[in-house]
């Protein structure tokens, strides 16, 4: 069974033709929301996931409005109000070179350039506090180390590998 990517949830419909509100949770709405476009529809009720396809859809006050092919009024898709929209995870969008996606960053162990035996620690989470990304670190015992995603610090990431090695610079460790 393949991973399934979260792309957006329904939180409401719109008008009586149809449509629904989408919140986004891609960085891809363009793509993802595109006509012709299948996407799993999982409902919030818990009933089986179903696959539908995208007849149209625009941005709309931070949202996407979407009218789904098969859907013509308001009473076929309240139920469904909640329900998240997923793609399978082979249908991701390629990213640029050096870009990566968060699940593909948290989990990995971080070793330093100093010492490629030895685990700093593992990735739990990426925080987003400005102008570039922070991993936090958590170590086998002590606090949370924060490393800045910059070409500075940031030396090799090997996905497959579940391995980055950084370069501590001066006031990084605790």
């Amino acid at each position: 069974m393949t991973e399934e990517l979260t792309v957006g949830r329904l939180v409401n419909t719109h008008g009586i033709r149809g449509e629904i509100k989408i919140l986004s949770h891609t960085d891809f709405p363009e793509v993802r929301f595109a006509p012709g476009k299948k996407l799993l529809l999982i409902p919030a009720d818990g009933s089986p996931k179903f696959e539908v396809t995208v007849e149209s859809a625009k941005e709309h006050k931070g949202m996407y409005i979407a009218k789904l092919k098969g859907y013509t009024n308001i009473n076929e898709v309240e139920k469904y109000k909640g329900s998240m929209l997923k793609v399978p995870s082979d249908d991701r969008v390629e990213l640029p070179e050096n870009e990566y996606y968060f699940h593909d960053i948290v989990g990995c162990e971080v070793y330093t350039e100093e010492d490629a035996n030895q685990p700093l620690g593992t990735i739990t989470e990426i925080l987003q506090p400005g102008a570039n990304d922070v991993w936090v670190v958590k170590p086998a015992k002590g606090q949370d180390i924060l490393i800045p995603v910059i070409n500075d610090v940031v030396l090799d990431v090997d996905i497959a590998a579940k391995r980055i090695t950084v370069h501590i610079m001066e006031g990084l460790l605790p």
